[in-house]
């Protein structure tokens, strides 16, 4: 594989670090706000909506440069957004600075998955795209349990300058690694909103914000739900989320591979594993074994659906990818927001630290529905396209869509 992918991974990492970071530091940033824990859950919330909004907004800003230079310039806004959080007076402030660094989030890997995509052959780009996102799965198992124990030894605070040194790394990197005549400009504006018409592109992001965002009804809360139910210590918490990072890598890296095979079957598997590993959340969270366990299972199965979720938006997409592509990463980012802040509130409700689980049990259930009838209409579309070859006709009021993979 290209060193240039190497790039990629690192600037992974460092905003990786910094959107995962949140679920070990959030009973200390409560405390050190003096706001409540779901309050501090905001942390992520606003995150999350900050890739929303930025990741269209900034991808149309990039159809002015090459994909290197706008990859520059995002991880640029990303160092200013975390230093921000780091000298943040107050809480609002702090969620500001999440809001500007997650600005920088979906069109970093919308367009680093297509520049990771050009790097190789055809039938290795999920692979290619799988190595990009191992630097947010490594940042599990390194980033966020390192700054759970700067946070620990020292303040929250410290963890966020850490994490805008790796972004100073990762600006680097980009720079000396990725070959600018590869990191070709996008398409022009009006071609990326064309692809929208497909409406498999519309059904791959549902299944986005519904499919990965139940991981984060779970993980948003992870600390509170080790410490308050099962029993772990604190300094626990840093050797579990080094737990659910080793399952992401593994869950992202084992995907990425069978994806470049068979995606819709990988994206079938891997979602029936994590609604199962989520329903079982509630039950074995009152056991350190069986927790342990089903930490790594949910890490496994949320991140195995990375890869096959980014593909088929970016097979839909293929004439016009680039914002195609980072809305999906707005999109998982959307569920991500919709499951923390629903997690949030069935806690306050007083259903307790488990009462998530559910919620993301049943959003990734919704997910596989809506990726079952997808597959069930493209099927239908593509016999239909068969039909209309061979010198049948397809009736006037339903246009043949093609289908891309």
């Amino acid at each position: 594989m290209p060193l240039a992918l190497l790039a990629l991974a690192i600037g992974a990492f460092g905003i990786g670090t910094t959107e995962f970071a949140v679920m070990g530091l959030l009973p200390d940033m409560a405390a050190g706000f003096g706001v409540s824990i779901p309050l501090a859950g905001y942390a992520t919330t606003v995150y999350a909506l900050g890739v929303v909004i930025g990741a269209p907004l900034m991808t149309a800003v990039g159809t002015r440069f090459t994909r290197k230079q706008m990859l520059m310039l995002l991880m640029g806004l990303f160092i200013v957004g975390n230093l921000l959080t780091a000298v943040a007076p107050s809480f609002w402030i702090m969620l500001a600075g999440r809001i500007v660094a997650a600005f920088t989030h979906g069109a970093f890997f919308g367009i680093g998955a297509l520049v990771a995509a050009d790097l190789v052959a055809p039938e290795k780009r999920a692979t290619a795209i799988s190595l990009m996102f191992s630097g947010l799965t490594i940042a599990n198992v390194v980033g966020v349990p390192a700054g759970t124990m700067l946070s620990q030894q020292f303040d929250w605070r410290t963890t966020f300058y850490a994490i805008t040194v790796l972004g100073a790394i990762g600006l680097l990197g980009i720079v000396k690694l990725i070959p600018a005549q590869r990191a070709k400009a996008a398409s022009p504006l009006g071609s990326e909103l064309a692809v929208f018409r497909n409406p498999q592109v519309g059904l791959a992001m549902l299944m986005t914000i519904l499919g990965f965002g139940g991981v984060f009804a779970a993980v948003t809360y992870l600390a509170s739900m080790m410490t308050e139910v099962t029993g772990f210590a604190p300094s626990s918490v840093i050797w579990l989320t080094a737990v659910f990072g080793l399952g992401m890598v593994g869950g992202n890296l084992i995907s990425g591979r069978f994806t470049d095979r068979a995606m819709m079957p990988m994206l079938f598997v891997s979602m029936s594993g994590l609604a199962l590993s989520l329903a079982a959340f509630t039950f074995t969270a009152h056991n350190k074994t069986a927790a342990i366990v089903t930490i790594a299972l949910i890490g496994i199965f949320g991140f195995a659906t990375v890869p096959p979720l980014q593909k088929r938006v970016m097979d839909q997409a293929a004439s016009a990818p680039t914002l195609a592509s980072a809305g999906n990463i707005a999109a998982f980012n959307f569920g991500n927001a919709l499951a923390a802040w629903l997690g949030g509130i069935v806690i306050s409700a007083g259903l307790g630290y488990t009462a998530p689980n559910w919620v993301g049990a049943l959003m990734t259930v919704a997910a596989l529905a809506v990726a079952i009838f997808a597959s069930a209409l493209e099927r239908r579309q593509t016999g239909r396209g068969r039909v209309v070859a061979a010198g049948g006709s397809a009736p006037a009021d339903e246009p043949v869509v093609a289908a891309h993979g």
